[in-house]
C-alpha cells in the first residue's frame, strides 16, 4: 500500500509506513516519485535535526524588543503572574471571556500575562523556543482600549474580542515589519492584510509576529524546519532540539503550544498548518482555498495558498475561523459565503455530531497504535469506520506548480502589498541581495529560490500541470468517498496534505497522543468543502479523548 507522507520540500509516494524509530520529516512541499523505501534520505534521523548551523537570531535585539514595555510591565510581578496562571493557562476563549465578564481578569492583564511568558521563555535562556519575531509596540494600549470599550458598553461582541493573537510573519500588519523570516524584507513595513482587518474589526488584539520556516519553507531546500535568518531556529517545547517543530508555520504552532498567545494564524500551501500543528500538539485548520483572503500575505502559490487558525483546542479554532473568513475583492479565488459569523462555533458541542457519520480509515496507517486508538474513540461516539486502500495516484509537476506560481506571485505581492521603498522587482533581485552576506543571510543556501528562477513554462503547459494536479487530488478523496458513501477521511499529521492542497479541500488536525519518543501526533480529518463539519467532528473526538497535554517545562 502506498500513501503520501509530506516531507521536507519533496512530495514522495512511498510503499512503507513511517517508522516510529525514525524521525518523520514534517513539512510542506513535495514532488512525485514512483516509489520510496524507508532507507531514503527523506527519513532524516533525530541526530541530524540536532545539528543546527544557526540557533539564535542575529537580527533580534531582545533589549530593544522589551525596552518599550519596561514601564508598563514594571508592576506585573511574578506573584501577579502566578496568581493569573489558573485563570489563563490552557483555558479556552469562552472561559477567558467569562473571567473578564466576572471581573476576575481584564484584557490588559491577559495581554501582560502573555508578554511576561514570551519574555521569560522565548529567547536567551535554557528553555528558549525562538517562536516570536516581533511584538506589536501598541499592544498594551490596544488592550486598555478594549477594557475601556467593554466597561462602557457590555453589549454582545464577537468572542475573539480582546484576545491576543500572533500572526505568522508572512502576514502584513501595521506597526511591525513583515519579513517572511528573510533579511531582505527586514524593512518591509506595510498596511494590514485583509484578514488582519477582519480580526481588528471584531476587536481582536494583534500581539505580534511568529517565526516561520523562512519564505514559508520554499527557500533553502536543505534547512531544518522552523529556521529563518530573522527569527533564528524555532524549537519544539515537547522536545527542545530533539523533536522537529514542523513547518512552515513553526512559530505559530510552538507559540500556541507554549501558551504565548490565545491563538495564532498560520498559512499553508501544502502542510504548513497541519505539520506544525500536529508536531506541537495543537489544533490546526487548513480551510478550503478562497474561504480566507490571501491579500497582503507573502505568497508561494496563488493556486494553493491559504491562511488558517492554530489553537490549543477546537472551540478556539472555530471562533478564530469565524473571525477571519470573508470575501475579498482583491483575491482572485475568494469565496463569498453568506452564513453568519457564529456559523463555525454554534452547535459545536453537540456530541451527536459524529453519530452515524462514515469515516474512511486508511489501511496503511492502521499499524500506528495512536491512529487505531483514535478510531476506537470515534467508534465509541457512534461513528462508522470503513477501512479503505489509499489510491495509487501521483502528483506530477507539483514542485513546478509552486515554482511557476511563486515567480509571478511574489512580484505581485511586492508591487501591491510590500513596502514601496523595497527595491526588488524579481526573485533574482532578492537572490542577489542574499549573496552579499550569504553566511548570515542564507547559511543553508537558496536552492529552492534558484529552482524558481530557473523554471519556465508556456501558459498551456502550466494550465495542464494545474489541471492534472487538481484532478488527481480530487480523485484521491472523491473516489473512496463516493464508493463507500463516506463523510470524511481520517489521516495522520500532514501525511495527505499534498492531495488536500491540490484538491483545494479543507483539512483539520487535532492532538491524538504522543509517540514513544514524546513526539506529538495529530488525527487529521479531511472532507470536501465543509470546515464546519471538520470542526464538529474534531470537537467530539477531542472531548472524548482528551489527548492534549501541555509541554511539561512551560507550565
Amino acid at each position: 500500500m502506498r500513501y503520501i507522507l509530506l516531507l521536507c520540500l519533496i512530495f514522495i509516494t512511498y510503499s512503507c509506513k513511517p517508522s516510529e524509530e525514525k524521525k518523520e520529516t514534517p513539512t510542506d512541499v513535495e514532488t512525485s516519485q514512483d516509489t520510496k523505501d524507508e532507507n531514503d534520505i527523506s527519513d532524516i534521523s533525530t541526530k541530524e535535526f540536532r545539528e543546527f548551523k544557526v540557533l539564535d537570531s542575529k537580527y533580534i535585539n531582545s533589549n530593544e524588543l522589551w525596552d518599550i514595555f519596561e514601564k508598563d510591565l514594571k508592576d506585573f510581578t511574578e506573584a501577579k503572574y502566578n496568581a493569573l496562571k489558573p485563570l489563563i493557562l490552557d483555558q479556552d476563549i469562552p472561559t477567558l471571556q467569562q473571567h473578564i465578564t466576572s471581573g476576575a481578569l481584564t484584557y490588559e492583564l491577559l495581554t501582560k500575562f502573555y508578554l511576561h511568558r514570551i519574555k521569560t521563555f522565548d529567547r536567551n535562556n535554557a528553555l528558549s523556543l525562538n517562536s516570536v519575531i516581533a511584538i506589536n509596540p501598541n499592544i498594551i494600549n490596544d488592550a486598555k482600549a478594549c477594557d475601556k470599550a467593554f466597561k462602557a458598553s457590555k453589549q454582545q461582541r464577537h468572542p475573539i474580542y480582546g484576545m491576543p493573537i500572533l500572526l505568522k510573519d508572512n502576514i502584513n500588519a501595521t506597526g511591525m515589519s513583515t519579513t517572511a523570516g528573510a533579511v531582505a524584507l527586514k524593512d518591509n513595513t506595510t498596511e494590514d492584510a485583509f484578514i488582519v482587518k477582519q480580526l481588528k474589526s471584531k476587536g481582536a488584539l494583534i500581539l505580534g509576529k511568529a517565526n516561520l520556516s523562512e519564505w514559508a519553507y520554499f527557500f533553502c531546500g536543505d534547512c531544518p524546519s522552523g529556521y529563518s535568518a530573522i527569527g533564528g531556529q524555532t524549537l519544539n517545547p515537547y522536545g527542545r532540539k530533539i523533536i522537529d517543530t514542523g513547518g512552515s508555520s513553526s512559530g505559530s504552532g510552538v507559540a500556541v503550544a507554549a501558551n504565548f498567545c490565545v491563538a495564532a494564524i498560520g498559512s499553508e500551501t501544502s502542510g504548513s498548518i497541519l505539520s506544525p500543528s500536529s508536531q506541537n500538539s495543537v489544533v490546526g485548520l487548513k480551510p478550503t482555498i478562497g474561504l480566507v483572503s490571501r491579500s497582503g500575505i507573502i505568497p508561494i502559490s496563488s493556486t494553493l495558498d491559504t491562511a488558517g487558525p492554530m489553537t490549543k483546542n477546537v472551540m478556539d479554532n472555530a471562533i478564530l475561523m469565524s473571525a477571519i473568513y470573508g470575501y475579498d475583492d482583491n483575491d482572485q479565488k475568494s469565496l463569498n459565503p453568506k452564513w453568519p459569523g457564529s456559523y463555525y462555533y454554534s452547535g459545536l458541542t453537540d456530541v451527536k455530531n459524529v453519530k452515524g457519520k462514515r469515516f474512511g480509515a486508511i489501511k496503511g496507517l492502521m499499524e500506528d497504535q495512536l491512529y487505531v486508538n483514535a478510531i476506537e474513540v470515534l467508534k465509541a461516539q457512534g461513528a462508522e469506520i470503513i477501512e479503505i486502500e489509499a489510491a495509487d495516484i501521483g502528483l506530477p509537476g507539483f514542485l513546478r506548480l509552486l515554482n511557476l506560481d511563486m515567480k509571478v506571485d511574489l512580484v505581485t505581492y511586492l508591487k501591491n502589498y510590500g513596502n514601496p521603498n523595497l527595491e526588488y522587482s524579481s526573485i533574482e533581485d532578492i537572490m542577489d541581495f542574499n549573496r552579499k552576506d550569504s553566511l548570515n543571510v542564507m547559511p543553508y543556501g537558496q536552492k529552492l529560490f534558484q529552482g524558481v528562477s530557473d523554471d519556465s513554462a508556456t501558459e498551456a503547459e502550466f494550465a495542464k500541470i494545474k489541471s492534472t494536479l487538481k484532478t488527481n487530488g480530487k480523485r484521491f478523496f472523491d473516489e473512496p468517498m463516493t464508493t463507500h458513501n463516506l463523510d470524511g477521511i481520517l489521516s495522520i499529521n500532514n501525511y495527505h496534505a499534498g492531495f488536500a492542497a491540490v484538491a483545494e479541500y479543507p483539512a483539520l488536525t487535532v492532538p491524538m497522543g504522543y509517540a514513544e519518543n514524546g513526539a506529538p501526533k495529530g488525527l487529521t480529518f479531511i472532507t470536501i468543502g465543509n470546515e464546519r463539519r471538520l470542526l464538529q467532528w474534531a470537537y467530539v473526538y477531542e472531548q472524548a479523548s482528551k489527548m492534549r497535554k501541555s509541554p511539561a517545562n512551560y507550565n
